[in-house]
């Protein structure tokens, strides 16, 4: 059931079908303040910490840039479908620019490149109201779960869609990469005393929320790279269970009531989806990259640190290291490319 209905889900579904059935009002309790100043704030000190910048070379230069072009056109691709169907329907101008159903398509950008953390933050940072945000979350499970199986079924015919392409572009062997702790090694109640420690400086200077992010990233970044003092597995561990406990607040503000969308929205994020991916294997094509980094690098943008793996060991085992180093990579970039997305509608608007 999990692989359909992922626990996170579960985690935003379930309280709000608690307060639907007993007829609660949590909306406004303190818990969803207790989760915006602090559980995000460590949940993004613990995911940035966990991305070792000495080990992307061993991405490769072209992999690496393939995966940033499919950030980047995630990123902006929303902006110019809504403007063609602005000018192809009267009516998509209306649902998205004058309804703003555009800051619905925000979050799926931050779910898509950076997973639950960078969802969450740009659903804040966008002002997503919570009954689009969750028919937004429902599409993207269904999306990502479909793509997830394409992709299985696109990596294990790799080598014959590259003889389609006229590709020549073996990958070699690579000794195995894990991502193991290294630097000097802390204790993880230490570690949570010293994310919290921060977490509660930046609260007491009463930052913007967006500053927040900007500088808890920054810090995040250093502390797993240039103070090298971090535990990575423990880092991780501990986002994932700070995003699931975000998740679950959250859904105390759910109202089934207004569980749909409009059929403009689904076509729109569908289009968005498959475009994506043809522009990725244009942009292999013009590199000569083996096709094979294409659905790695497109679960990395979409499925995040579980799938991606996962879709790469369909392969070959010994690049699973890489396709886990790109996910990191896109945990930590999401929230700047939903930025970048907000920043554009805003012109567009």
């Amino acid at each position: 059931m999990l692989d359909w209905f992922p626990a996170i889900l579960f985690a935003y579904v379930i309280p709000a079908g608690f307060t639907h059935l007993f007829g609660w009002d949590l909306s406004e309790v303190y818990l969803h303040s207790l989760s915006r100043n602090w559980i995000i704030p460590i949940t993004l000190l613990a995911v940035m910490s966990a991305l070792p910048f000495r080990q992307l070379a061993i991405v490769g230069v072209r992999p690496l840039l393939l995966f940033f072009i499919g950030s980047a056109i995630i990123a902006t691709l929303p902006i110019i479908l809504v403007s063609l169907f602005s000018g192809l329907d009267p009516n998509s101008s209306e649902l998205f620019i004058v309804q703003g159903f555009w800051k619905g398509l925000v979050p799926i950008v931050g779910g898509w490149i950076g997973g639950s953390t960078s969802q969450l933050i740009l659903k804040e940072l966008a002002k997503t109201p919570e009954s689009l945000f969750l028919s937004v979350l429902v599409l993207d499970n269904i999306l990502v779960n479909i793509w997830t199986i394409l992709m299985f079924q696109f990596i294990k015919k790799g080598e014959v869609f590259n003889l389609f392409f006229g590709i020549n572009d073996p990958i070699p062997d690579q000794s195995e990469l894990h991502l193991k702790n290294s630097g000097r090694k802390i204790f993880p109640f230490v570690t949570i005393l010293l994310f919290f420690g921060i977490s509660s400086i930046i609260f007491f200077l009463n930052i913007s929320f967006l500053g927040m992010v900007i500088i808890l990233s920054v810090i995040g970044l250093a502390l797993g790279n240039l103070i090298k003092i971090r535990n990575t597995r423990f880092s991780l561990q501990l986002g994932g269970i700070c995003i699931v406990l975000v998740m679950a607040i959250l859904g105390l503000r759910l109202d089934f009531s207004n569980l749909s969308l409009p059929f403009l929205f689904i076509l729109l994020v569908v289009i968005w989806l498959t475009l994506h991916f043809i522009g990725m294997l244009i942009c292999a094509k013009i590199l000569k990259l083996n096709l094979v980094w294409v659905p790695i690098a497109s679960m990395a943008n979409l499925g995040g640190i579980s799938t991606a793996p996962a879709v790469t060991a369909a392969y070959r085992k010994d690049l699973m290291p890489h396709a886990i180093l790109l996910a990191i990579l896109s945990m930590v970039t999401g929230t700047g490319w939903g930025m970048l997305t907000i920043y554009l509608f805003e012109l567009l608007n």
